[in-house]
């Protein structure tokens, strides 16, 4: 679970992405991670970015596609990942940083608000 805090960019932040260049995103990923989710969903969530169930059902916020590229790419690995590896643990950090980089730790959401991410 990627946690949110409350906060949208302002006006003159990103240009919102479609659903579906969104839900194309998270299918490159998809492939790149060989993961597979048995479904994905995108609708409002007002307490975090994104979820995995244990069933396998990825669901992200849809303020995400008002957010820039890499805020959005972090949260949709984070999020995948944990189809892998269901806790934070050592290995879920290892591998966050193998697909993410030195900047995977902790995600500071722009424009603003703030996401934490382990």
């Amino acid at each position: 679970m990627t946690k949110r805090r409350k906060g949208r960019p302002p006006a003159n932040g990103p240009v919102p992405l479609s659903r579906e260049a969104f839900r194309d995103e998270v299918a490159g990923w998809v492939s790149t991670m060989k993961v597979e989710p048995k479904e994905v969903h995108v609708r409002p969530m007002s307490r975090k970015w994104g979820s995995c169930s244990t069933t396998g059902r990825v669901t992200f916020d849809a303020g995400l596609l008002e957010q820039p590229a890499e805020f959005r790419r972090q949260v949709i690995v984070h999020e995948l990942l944990h189809l892998k590896v269901p806790n934070h643990g050592k290995l879920f950090r290892a591998l966050l940083k193998a697909y993410l980089g030195t900047a995977s730790v902790t995600i500071q959401k722009t424009h603003g608000a703030q996401a934490h991410v382990h």
